[in-house]
């Protein structure tokens, strides 16, 4: 067996696509731009590339940009500043934190600052419990693509055992509590699990969330199973020259790909995936906002 390809760009391209036309009705109906707002706080390199793309695909799918850069030294409490002035700003529909936060910020207190209903993130303990209670919630973004591929690749969900791999706040939980949502049977599975191959096995759908290179071989794969691997992970690769590397996910594709029915690469899977549900989530936060229907096909 060789598994299809679940092409994370090509379906990125399409939701924005979707988001770009509610977009577009928004205005035409409404009078209505969704506006998203990313705050940087210093000067990571990795966060300065994904504000930029963050702000370029927003701009592309005719919402309005606010972006705030901060100096790393800031203090925190100018921060939760902003944060207020962007809550009482109705041009505002998202508010986006990057993380990480310097040391001497606590990112609990910043995240939880944010209004939930601008919190597009989905990392306000609100919308936390929402979200753990079955309640119309902000949910986050990796999370939410990767259950838009699955539904994509499945129809419906209910019933089909799945195993989520990592228990991270920021995946690995809501990931969990959206299967929950679709009537799978979940179970959450951890570094300390016991039997962790056994357990993966008997998995009709496989989430890869542990954040360690390579981790789950072809072996632990049920045949036709659907993989979705949510690492990055870089490693070495000497055989594209001294000091250089790659990108790798928590699985180890050739092998799983060998057995599984569908799966995600790495690179090109999930991560595409990320910043195409934040501007989904910034046109539900704008519909929301102004009581009007959600986006059909984006939202959980």
């Amino acid at each position: 067996m060789t598994a299809t390809i679940i092409d994370g760009k090509a379906f990125a391209a399409n939701v924005r696509e979707k988001v770009a036309s509610h977009v577009a009705r928004l205005k035409e109906e409404n009078g209505i731009t969704p506006g998203l707002a990313v705050v940087l706080v210093g000067e990571d390199p990795a966060s300065q590339v994904y504000v930029r793309n963050k702000g370029k695909q927003t701009v592309e799918c005719g919402m309005q940009s606010f972006e705030h850069k901060l100096p790393a030294d800031t203090p925190e409490a100018d921060l939760l500043a902003l944060v207020a002035q962007l809550n009482a700003d109705p041009a505002v529909h998202g508010i986006l934190v990057q993380l990480p936060l310097p040391d001497h910020m606590n990112a609990d207190a910043v995240i939880n600052a944010i209004d939930p209903a601008k919190d597009v993130d989905g990392f306000h303990i609100s919308n936390v419990g929402l979200l753990g209670t079955g309640q119309k919630s902000m949910v986050p973004c990796t999370p939410l693509g990767c259950l838009m591929m699955l539904r994509d690749v499945h129809g419906s969900l209910s019933g089909m055992n799945a195993v989520v791999i990592g228990r991270s706040n920021i995946v690995g939980k809501p990931m969990a509590q959206l299967l929950l949502g679709e009537s799978c049977t979940v179970t959450i599975a951890h570094s300390r699990t016991k039997d962790l191959a056994d357990v993966v096995r008997r998995a009709d759908i496989v989430v890869a969330a542990v954040g360690r290179p390579q981790m789950v071989p072809g072996d632990w794969i049920k045949p036709g199973a659907t993989v979705i691997d949510v690492g990055i992970n870089r490693i070495d690769a000497p055989e594209k020259g001294e000091g250089k590397t790659r990108l790798v996910g928590d699985c180890d594709y050739d092998s799983c790909a060998e057995v599984a029915g569908a799966i995600t690469p790495v690179p090109g899977g999930v991560g595409p995936m990320t910043i195409a549900c934040l501007l989904a989530n910034t046109v539900t936060a704008a519909c929301r906002a102004n009581g009007l229907a959600e986006p059909e096909g984006l939202t959980a």
